[in-house]
């Protein structure tokens, strides 16, 4: 055969060798690359884990403060309300008359929160959602029972005055506080704010005692002046904070908090002026 015949092959095959090496280079590189790309992606997941771990270890320190047995025992109480479903508040509130709800148990309730809103996914289960936000109420709900003992006479009997609305008819709701108003406070008499209830001028013979006094009484003028100062604290409050005027998820919320917290001031105000003008 001729010459030329070898040559062309020679340069076919040698074509070939070049393509493959070439095909091997980029195979090689296309490799490299997608191992640098999965320990770019290890090393990410890594991070995140640590950071989580470091988060969670975090959380548990909360409560190093605190005997481990009371801890146990918060840890117990919490667990109750949770299992307690739809008898929570029957739960809470005996729990509260009892004097168990504290700091700690508030912190056990919010650890718990915090591990859940962490692990939080738009893909989570429905039921695991849910869970989160049973959570959230629960932690509202305790907080408010804590503060609601710690509370000034005063401010207990606006809140039961706020729970008697029904969220129907105000005029029902305003006779109602009315007659819990007469019910709580003392007559303001000077007659009645001295001697007992009962009590006969004529038919009396010897000293008179002035009856005990309670501690606990709460005169109306003590009411109306601290809720007339809550009032002025709410509303400079009010002042500072704006309204958002977007229409995203977050500036609705916000919206409705606030409308929500404007018609618990109209009720104030509207008890201020009940308790203002009071007569028996």
């Amino acid at each position: 055969m001729p010459s030329e015949f070898y040559d062309e092959v020679s340069r076919v095959v040698l074509r070939g060798i070049s393509s493959c090496r070439f095909r091997a280079s980029e195979w090689q590189a296309n490799q490299r690359e997608r191992t640098k790309e999965w320990h770019a992606y290890r090393q990410k997941e890594e991070a995140e884990e640590e950071a989580k771990s470091s988060e969670y270890r975090e959380i548990g320190m909360r409560m190093k403060a605190y005997p481990q047995e009371e801890v146990c025992k918060a840890r117990v109480l919490v667990s109750s309300f949770i299992r307690a479903g739809e008898d929570v508040e029957k739960v809470i509130e005996k729990a509260a008359e009892r004097g168990e709800l504290t700091e700690l148990v508030l912190m056990v309730i919010w650890n718990r929160l915090d591990v859940a809103r962490r692990d939080f996914t738009t893909s989570m289960p429905q039921d695991e959602k849910d869970a989160i936000r049973s959570l959230d109420l629960l932690y509202r709900r305790v907080e408010t029972e804590i503060l609601r003992s710690e509370a000034t006479p005063a401010m207990r009997l606006l809140d039961e005055l706020l729970n008697i609305h029904d969220g129907s008819d105000d005029d029902k709701w305003l006779k109602a506080c009315r007659k819990h108003m007469i019910e709580n406070f003392p007559r303001e008499d000077p007659f009645t704010m001295v001697f007992p209830p009962g009590f006969d001028m004529e038919k009396h013979d010897g000293q008179i005692k002035l009856p005990p006094q309670d501690d606990d009484v709460l005169l109306r003028v003590d009411f109306v002046r601290e809720v007339d100062e809550l009032l002025k604290e709410v509303e400079a409050e009010q002042e500072k904070s704006k309204l958002h005027t977007g229409y995203d998820p977050e500036s609705v919320a916000t919206m409705l908090k606030q409308q929500e917290k404007l018609r618990t001031i109209r009720q104030v105000e509207a008890l201020l002026e009940l308790a203002a003008t009071l007569k028996w």
